[in-house]
C-alpha cells in the first residue's frame, strides 16, 4: 500500500523540483528573457558603432587621398583662409 502513495509523491516531488529550477534557477526562463535583452541592446550598440566606424573610415580616405577635405576642415574648425580672401563672420 504505501509503495502506491511513495512513487507518486516522488514524481509530484521531482516535478516540482524541475520546474522550481526552470523558473528560478540559473539558465531560467528570467535569466533568459534578460539575457535576450542584453543582447538586443548590445546589437543596437554595435550598429550605432559600425555606423561611426563606416563613416570615420570614410573621412580617414578622405584625407589620405587629397587636400580637399584638410582645407574643408582647417576653414570649418580653425578658422583658417586663403592669401588674398576676406573672413566675414555674421552672429546673431
Amino acid at each position: 500500500m504505501r509503495s502506491r502513495i511513495v512513487v507518486p509523491v516522488v514524481l509530484a516531488l521531482l516535478l516540482f523540483v524541475l520546474q522550481w529550477q526552470l523558473w528560478t534557477g540559473r539558465g531560467s526562463v528570467r535569466d533568459v528573457a534578460k539575457l535576450e535583452d542584453k543582447l538586443a541592446t548590445q546589437k543596437e550598440a554595435n550598429a550605432k558603432a559600425a555606423v561611426n566606424n563606416d563613416r570615420l573610415g570614410a573621412e580617414v580616405r578622405d584625407l589620405q587621398e587629397g587636400l580637399e577635405m584638410v582645407e574643408e576642415r582647417a576653414r570649418q574648425e580653425l578658422g583658417m583662409v586663403k592669401p588674398n580672401e576676406v573672413f566675414v563672420q555674421i552672429t546673431r
